[in-house]
């Protein structure tokens, strides 16, 4: 006769002893992954403590917490047959990365004969990081007869969307929904603003309020991020009356956003009412409102907006000094870019400058004629200088007449880009306004023998929310809100 299983660990409703009250508190007040061990080692020496689901399951959020995951996983093996909610927390505590699956894990909950529940796949959804580990899992969602559960359905769809390179996994399992909620269509609506591709992310808007699916914050916060990378200002407009309408809060996140869609949609005046309204900003709120004036090349008033976000004692990050250095670049502020790079360089505002922050300082230079100066801030770069570097001091050497500069640099965007034949192409034109002809035709000779072309340029514009290109003709993209699709 084949023995019985003993019945999982079962979580306790009851209050805690005295034991367990003070492990509770040394485990919810532990601030360094070196007291994990040692609350460990207590747990399993005392068998009270070891029979407290709370006591255990506060001591694996502790460990995902801190994150020190063996201390936990060691005390888990110590379980001949732990309840579900044991692994549920342990889950919990652990976090996407491709070093800590949790696949062993559940094999090994799985073998000992205890069941899943709907709590159980969430967190395991959560913590899977490849596409792989997520294959194995989902069988095991349909087999357990949770598929249809709209939590796990969701967290399913959630993971598919970060996990999939195209998204052909996460569209298919959304598809397969008959009923998306709002959840579901958010995640949809995120995946494509997050990987660029604008159209869909507001088609799956547009599709979302045609089934009569109310969105929430967190939906308009991610349409705003495709109106704003799209262009579409008639549909972010609309979203923003939506919030009106119903009454929201414009707290620092939706604000934020909408501050960002005007800003990005040449709107900068609506977005400067929007900042107005909000009572609460983040440094990013100033960049949004810097940024677009930027964009706006109104470098004077940027300039003046970022010094009341310093009056305001907001501490400027990196991209707000980006935006700075650019607002210098489009007004002339030749003066006050130099002083603020070289805070940026000596530590000042807490960070090195990056890659952008000196191209930016190229182009204030360039623009200028400080061309000399310029040339010394590409070659004293930390990190070797790319092709956009040196093609904004090009663009100032071309702007200022100095063919000699003009010539190393685009033998040096040559050296960079051998098969960019564009860079030979701008080389043939100096040689030959600079009536070097024999030079000009041996670079045009050479291209032709290696089969370099350049290709023909063609350009867009915007007419509301559709995109039209010359080259093809033909209107693209995204609608207002009313009315119907047009490709």
């Amino acid at each position: 006769m084949t023995a019985r299983l003993p019945p999982p660990l079962r979580p306790s409703s009851a209050t805690p002893p005295p034991a367990a009250t003070r492990a509770l508190h040394a485990i919810n007040t532990c601030t360094s992954s070196a007291a994990l061990a040692p609350l460990r080692d207590a747990i399993l020496r005392e068998p009270a403590l070891l029979r407290s689901t709370t006591v255990v399951s506060a001591f694996f959020l502790a460990c995902g917490r801190l994150r020190h995951l063996s201390p936990a996983l060691s005390l888990f093996a110590s379980f001949s047959r732990p309840h579900v909610f044991l692994f549920n927390s342990i889950l919990r505590s652990l976090q996407p990365g491709p070093d800590c699956s949790p696949l062993p894990l559940f094999r090994r909950f799985l073998g000992l004969g205890v069941r899943p529940n709907r709590y159980t796949f969430p967190p395991l959804l959560t913590s899977l990081s490849s596409l792989s580990d997520l294959r194995a899992v989902h069988p095991q969602v349909a087999k357990s007869g949770f598929s249809r559960d709209i939590h796990v359905r969701n967290a399913l769809l959630a993971r598919y969307a970060s996990c999939d390179p195209d998204l052909a996994h996460a569209e298919q399992l959304f598809d397969e929904m008959t009923r998306p909620d709002v959840v579901a269509w958010t995640t949809m609506i995120t995946s494509y603003k997050n990987r660029g591709r604008t159209f869909q992310a507001l088609a799956t808007f547009r599709r979302m309020l045609a089934a009569s699916v109310a969105p929430n914050r967190v939906t308009m916060v991610a349409a705003l991020g495709a109106c704003a990378a799209h262009g579409a200002g008639e549909t972010g407009t609309w979203i923003h009356e939506y919030v009106q309408k119903q009454g929201w809060e414009l707290d620092v996140v939706l604000g934020t956003a909408l501050v960002d869609m005007y800003g990005k949609c040449g709107h900068v005046m609506d977005g400067v009412r929007v900042f107005s309204e909000m009572a609460e900003r983040n440094v990013y709120t100033w960049n949004s409102i810097i940024g677009a004036l930027v964009l706006a090349q109104n470098g004077t008033m940027a300039m003046q907006w970022f010094y009341r976000m310093e009056a305001d004692g907001v501490r400027p990050d990196a991209v707000t000094l980006i935006c700075v250095l650019c607002a210098c670049a489009h007004a002339g502020f030749v003066d006050i870019g130099r002083k603020i790079f070289h805070l940026i360089v000596q530590g000042e505002y807490g960070f090195q400058p990056g890659i952008k922050h000196y191209g930016c300082m190229v182009d204030l230079l360039s623009r200028s004629g400080h061309l000399d100066d310029a040339f010394s801030v590409v070659e004293t770069m930390p990190s070797q200088p790319n092709a956009v570097i040196w093609g904004l001091l090009l663009r100032g050497c071309k702007a200022h007449g100095d063919s000699r500069l003009s010539e190393h640099v685009m033998r040096r965007l040559v050296e960079l880009e051998p098969e960019n034949a564009s860079h030979y192409v701008l080389l043939s034109n100096l040689y030959a306004e600079t009536g070097r002809w024999q030079e000009a035709e041996e670079i045009l000779q050479w291209m032709k023998k290696n089969g370099l072309r350049k290709d023909a340029g063609w350009s867009l514009r915007m007419l509301g929310d559709r995109l039209l290109s010359p080259k093809f003709g033909s209107p693209k993209l995204m609608l207002p809100i009313q009315g119907s699709f047009v490709r």
